[in-house]
């Protein structure tokens, strides 16, 4: 039975989409700018043809790829993991999530204080990183819940996991998402605990994200009415709200969503295999370090050969990207970029995709493979690489 495995290196954008409005930056290039700055080289990367897709510093194009090479460009309305994801899997938004620059309303607020029975500070954007250090000591003061957005859709609450334990944080984050729904149905609530004291606060790995529910009839529903598993690995689960996840592998950074991939590959042995990787957008691209994002692909590379290794025949891989995150460039929040696309299996004829119209021709090439219904958005490309 065939297998389709797809590996997101979260925020891993090419360059400015065609399609920005005034507030996107046109100057993003995350993956250029994290190598012109990191210097470091990717050669089984670029074996694939990742230097065949743009031009890129210290990884130049090779003669003979070993994978078909492209990029593809957004088309949902949003910049973020939950609409770059779904837009992968044929799921494209005409409409963009809800964003709440100023805050959100006080009515919401309060109903949620209310339901939690505990305050409520900042309420407002913020790093998620500096909102800890302003307002922390006050929240373990008072017990009250920080909450604070940014640029996406997004209603994150923070809490300190000797304050507020950590079961009741998630319930909170549940509380929440019952509320976000219809005109505020935010993209994902996320629970971001900490520890640490005033002066040294640090974020923990018990994040966990609450997504709206996707609609229907992506690329997951079609692989599981086909009656083929479909796994997931990592923040995959979550941005999906787990429909239509046979299995999940749990995974709070790259390498340990390195060592759960490897294990699917060894487990399933049919359906779709969906994996995110999250330390690219999570702690280089928001916190505008460029060297750390360049050691995390270079990190990245040096384990691909294990996952290459463990491909059978009638395997396909797609490694691609959901937006970008230019950590070069002023501010931390996500760039509309488009994002990069190499294809690669014992079957697949290595050739130049181009520019691909939408996220959503990678879902509509894996649903063929898999020999899945089509998908709402999205056209195949398997026929240009079998």
């Amino acid at each position: 039975m065939r297998r389709a495995v797809i590996i997101v290196l979260d925020s891993v954008g090419v360059g400015a989409a065609a399609d920005l409005t005034p507030q996107d930056n046109p100057k993003a290039n995350t993956l250029a700018h994290v190598l012109e700055s990191g210097g470091r080289t990717l050669p089984n990367l670029q074996c694939l043809g990742l230097g065949n897709i743009l031009p890129l510093p210290i990884v130049p194009p090779v003669k003979k790829p070993l994978a078909a090479w492209g990029r593809l460009a957004p088309r949902s309305c949003g910049k973020d993991t939950t609409s770059g994801h779904w837009e992968l899997a044929g799921l494209v938004l005409n409409k963009p999530l809800p964003t709440y620059p100023q805050g959100f309303p006080a009515s919401l607020i309060e109903a949620f204080s209310m339901i939690v029975g505990r305050g409520v500070l900042g309420n407002k954007t913020a790093s998620g990183t500096a909102i800890i250090t302003e307002l922390g000591e006050e929240h373990m003061r008072s017990g009250a819940l920080i909450v604070y957005t940014s640029a996406d859709s997004v209603f994150q609450i923070a809490a300190h996991e000797e304050t507020v334990p950590l079961k009741e944080l998630y319930e909170a984050c549940r509380q929440a998402r019952s509320l976000l729904q219809g005109e505020y149905g935010v993209g994902r609530v996320i629970a971001r605990p900490f520890l640490g004291q005033p002066g040294g606060f640090y974020r923990t790995d018990n994040r966990r994200d609450y997504s709206l529910s996707p609609p229907p009839d992506g690329l997951l529903s079609q692989v599981r009415r086909k009656q083929l598993p479909v796994v997931a690995v990592g923040k995959i689960i979550d941005i999906f709200a787990g429909q239509d996840i046979s299995l999940s592998f749990p995974a709070h950074n790259n390498r340990e969503s390195q060592c759960a991939l490897l294990q699917a590959l060894d487990e399933v042995d049919r359906g779709l295999i969906f994996a995110n990787y999250v330390d690219f957008d999570m702690l280089y691209g928001h916190r505008n370090d460029a060297e750390g994002y360049a050691r995390a692909m270079a990190t990245f590379d040096t384990g691909l050969p294990d996952i290459l290794e463990k491909l059978r025949e009638d395997d396909l891989l797609l490694v691609t990207a959901d937006h970008g995150n230019d950590p070069t460039q002023p501010g931390t929040d996500h760039d509309r970029e488009n994002v990069p696309l190499l294809v690669c299996g014992a079957l697949i004829a290595p050739r130049d995709l181009g520019l691909r119209n939408t996220f959503a021709d990678a879902g509509a090439t894996v649903a063929a493979w898999l020999g899945a219904e089509k998908l709402p958005a999205g056209e195949s490309f398997l026929d240009l690489i079998s």
